[in-house]
C-alpha cells in the first residue's frame, strides 16, 4: 500500500508541470498527498471490513461508505468534477467513468484476496461504485492482478504476459512514448503506461522516477506504478519515513493499521508477502 502513497505524494509536484527526466529530487516542500491517496486509504477501511465477513455485497457498501467519508474529510485533494459531486452526493451513482481514478485507488484489494480471481472480482466492485465504464473497471482490474502476482512472487515476465493477454497492449517501451506522452487522465491512457514503467525498471525507487518521468498525470501514474512496485520489491524505508512526514495522522493510523491486518490475514493464509 505505501507504494502507491509514495508515488501520489513524490509525483503531486509534477501533475502540472510535468518533467520528463528521471534525475529529480525525489521530496519537496512543493509535494504533498492527493486524491490518490485518500481514495487508496478509503478502500483499506473497506477492505478490513472484507476480511472480516468476507461478504462482496457489503464490500461495495462499505467502498461507498468510506469513500464518501474519506472525501468529506479531505474535500480539497483534487477530485475531477464528477467524483466531488458523488462524493457529496445523498444517493451515490456510478456515472460512467473511465477515469483512473479506479486504477490508483485499487491497491489495498490485492492484499486481502485469497486468489487472483477474487482480487480482480473486488476490483470490479471497488472500481463499479463510481467508475463503472468497462475501461475503468478494466483499469482497475489490470492493477489489482499485477500486485496479486507480485505479492505471490510472480515475475515481471508473468506479469506482463497475463496483462498483455488479458488487459493492455504492453509492446512498447518508455523511451519510445516519454517524448510525446501528455496528459491523460483515462485508463486506457495512462494504466498501462503505468504498468511498464514497473516494468522496466530496476527497483522501487527507479520505478517511481521512470513513472514521473514520463509526464502526464504523475502523482497517479506514479502511484498506480508504485502500488505494483511495493509489492514487488523492497521499499527502502527512508521514502516511507519521508512519505510518513506528509500525512496527517490520520491517514497515517489507517495506512499502519492496514498493514497490520492484513499481513495478520496473509500470515494465517500462508501468503508469505
Amino acid at each position: 500500500m505505501y507504494g502507491a502513497i509514495i508515488g501520489d505524494i513524490i509525483g503531486s509536484r509534477y501533475e502540472h508541470n510535468n518533467i520528463k527526466v528521471k534525475n529529480f529530487n525525489l521530496y519537496s516542500s512543493d509535494c504533498r498527498f492527493t486524491d490518490d491517496t485518500v481514495m487508496t486509504c478509503a478502500l483499506a477501511m473497506a477492505s478490513m471490513n472484507y476480511i472480516q465477513d468476507k461478504d462482496k455485497e457489503r464490500f461495495k457498501y462499505n467502498c461507498i461508505k468510506w469513500m464518501q467519508l474519506f472525501g468529506r474529510i479531505y474535500p480539497n485533494s483534487g477530485y475531477g468534477g464528477n467524483f466531488i459531486n458523488w462524493i457529496f452526493s445523498n444517493n451515490p451513482l456510478p456515472y460512467n467513468s473511465y477515469g483512473n481514478g479506479s486504477a490508483m485507488r485499487v491497491s489495498p484489494v490485492a492484499y486481502v484476496s485469497s486468489s487472483l480471481e477474487e482480487a480482480e472480482d473486488l476490483a470490479e466492485i471497488s472500481a463499479s461504485v463510481s467508475h463503472n465504464h468497462e475501461e475503468g473497471i478494466k483499469g482497475a482490474k489490470a492493477v489489482a492482478s499485477a500486485i496479486f502476482i507480485a505479492r505471490h512472487k510472480g515475475t515481471k515476465d508473468q506479469i506482463y504476459k497475463y496483462i498483455s493477454e488479458k488487459y493492455y497492449d504492453l509492446n512498447f517501451t518508455i523511451d519510445e512514448i516519454r517524448d510525446n506522452y501528455k496528459f491523460d487522465v483515462s485508463c486506457q491512457g495512462s494504466v498501462p503506461q503505468a504498468i511498464k514503467c514497473f516494468l522496466e525498471s530496476k527497483d522501487f525507487e527507479d520505478c517511481i522516477r521512470t513513472a514521473v518521468s514520463i509526464g502526464g498525470d504523475s502523482d497517479t501514474i506514479a502511484a498506480i506504478s508504485g502500488s505494483i512496485a511495493g509489492a514487488f520489491y523492497e521499499i527502502p524505508e527512508y521514502m516511507i519515513d519521508k512519505a510518513n512526514h506528509y500525512l496527517d495522522k490520520h491517514l497515517h493510523k489507517t495506512i499502519v493499521d492496514f498493514i497490520n491486518e492484513s499481513e495478520e490475514f496473509n500470515k494465517e493464509n500462508k501468503i508469505s508477502k
